[in-house]
């Protein structure tokens, strides 16, 4: 066993956070009221936990809560612990031509679309140009999905440091209209498994459908490799109920697959959590109806902050309604 710190990624910040090294797994842990140790970057490790009792002796009582999953896509429990289904969008693959054909004709027409409206999708290297173009898709809107979107107005080195990892069995797939790149994807391939880390498009350029291009590209580079089965993280988020990510994951072929997720209280206030359901957080808490309220109003606070910084930056303040209201880019695409 090996104390340290390590720098991890929480909602696109980077923080320092203590870490143990345990039966081949860096092991990091996060949380101010709830003290919880997982696997570092566990969503895109090619090994599972196969010694969890060794790693919870190894933590002793540095965590309340040790949790740790199953790589998908397996999906029958092979412990004893408490554990909770976890909700994974996944593409079993067998062929690309399988997934393709199993689409909505809604999504083969988006993607024949891109193609018809000039978009080429490219596997760039992990370089300058790549990262250059990354930070210029990421700074095309100050807010994405109703929130403030972490990655808008880095500098390049603090996005290099976001993709630097896995670079070695990733693939970049990205979408370009002309010179202009208007998306990336960034896919990590697991032996078996591949995992889309990030899917960005260009909110500018979302009629081009440039989303849908670079999915079926990244399925078609798996299915090449051989890959079983492809995730985009999860399918469900606690109870939030039908999202437009969620929307977009069913049209292009993702179903639900569930996932064993383990918890190993390692305190008694760990233990009481479990008892009370604590650790599943608010999403995991609140109803539907409230969940759906509060984001809402959040998306309402946003796009208002968004329109005044945008109005009170503009010499002719009484055009800024006309400059910011645009009308909502079609479905098909936003993410």
């Amino acid at each position: 066993m090996e104390n340290n710190f390590v720098k991890i990624s929480i909602k696109g910040r980077w923080v320092t956070v203590p870490a143990i090294n345990a039966s081949g797994h860096i092991i990091v842990i996060t949380g101010r009221w709830i003290k919880m140790a997982e696997v570092h970057d566990e969503e895109w490790a090619i090994e599972e936990v196969n010694d969890p009792a060794q790693c919870a002796a190894a933590l002793g009582r540095s965590a309340d809560i040790f949790t740790f999953t199953q790589k998908p896509p397996a999906t029958a429990p092979r412990f004893t612990y408490f554990h909770e289904e976890e909700s994974i969008a996944a593409i079993p693959l067998h062929s690309y031509q399988q997934w393709w054909e199993g689409l909505p004709q809604v999504t083969r027409k988006n993607v024949r679309r891109a193609q018809k409206r000039g978009v080429e999708v490219k596997v760039l290297p992990f370089n300058d140009e790549l990262i250059r173009g990354i930070i210029d898709v990421n700074n095309d809107s100050p807010v994405r999905q109703g929130r403030r979107y972490t990655h808008y107005m880095k500098s390049f080195e603090q996005v290099k440091l976001d993709h630097a990892a896995f670079v070695e069995r990733s693939d970049f797939v990205c979408a370009f209209l002309g010179a202009e790149m208007i998306g990336f994807l960034k896919i990590v391939y697991r032996d078996q498994v591949a995992s889309i880390l990030q899917l960005t498009p260009k909110l500018s350029h979302s009629d081009q459908r440039p989303a849908n291009a670079m999915l079926a590209k990244a399925v078609e580079r798996c299915a090449e490799r051989g890959v079983d089965c492809v995730t985009y993280g999860n399918f469900n988020y606690g109870n939030k109920g039908n999202t437009p990510i969620r929307e977009f994951k069913e049209r292009n072929g993702f179903e639900e697959i569930l996932v064993p997720r383990y918890y190993v209280p390692l305190t008694a206030w760990g233990a009481f959590c479990l008892r009370a359901r604590l650790h599943r957080g608010l999403l995991g808490i609140l109803p539907q109806r409230a969940i759906a309220l509060l984001v809402s109003l959040r998306a309402l606070l946003y796009n208002r902050n968004h329109r005044m910084s945008r109005c009170s930056s503009t010499s002719e303040r009484p055009n800024c309604n006309r400059q910011t209201e645009r009308s909502t880019p079609p479905a098909g695409s936003k993410l």
